[in-house]
């Protein structure tokens, strides 16, 4: 009997640590490099889990109404962790997050991976989406960021992936 606390799904075991919310924590010392300046971090349920110096945005997950209307423009940086596969449209909202980052402007994510059971929207009501890190630089290569970089998948069954707004 070990003393990790765990959960069973569907015959996997995961660390219980990620039925708790605040993943930002495992991405925010490398997040800290690359988000620097003015910024906002959108989706992060409660201000003490913000990610340091930003602006913490809590969004709606009813509809994208409140991911769509944020109250920034010419932003030095995104951060957003674990909020995109709770939104209906997530190609509308990344594009709108793009129009409001400044040439250069850093767009980082960190999203749950298909690798974790519990988290894909057939299991979970609360996802409306399941990522790859794939498709996330597929998208953001094509819509015209640079220098776009991503992870494997952690210890968390998630990955982050970032890049620059080109002009």
């Amino acid at each position: 009997m070990g003393s990790i606390e765990t959960i069973k799904y569907k015959d996997e075991i995961y660390p219980n640590f990620q039925t708790k919310g605040n993943a930002a924590k495992f991405i925010t010392p490398f997040a800290k490099e690359v988000c620097i300046g003015s910024g906002y971090d959108i989706g992060c349920m409660k201000q003490e889990w913000a990610f340091p110096g930003s602006t913490p945005i809590d969004v709606s997950f009813e509809d994208n109404f409140h991911a769509l209307n944020l109250p920034f423009n010419n932003q030095d940086y995104i951060f957003s962790s674990h909020c995109l596969e709770h939104v209906q449209d997530w190609v509308s909202v990344l594009d709108y997050w793009y129009s409001n980052l400044k040439i250069g402007g850093v767009l980082f994510l960190y999203l749950p991976d298909y690798s974790q059971k519990y988290w894909r929207p057939w299991n979970n009501k609360k996802h409306l989406n399941i990522f790859s890190a794939a498709i996330i630089e597929d998208y953001m290569k094509e819509r015209g960021f640079i220098n776009v970089f991503k992870s494997g998948v952690d210890l968390n069954n998630s990955f982050a992936i970032f890049g620059e707004r080109g002009n």
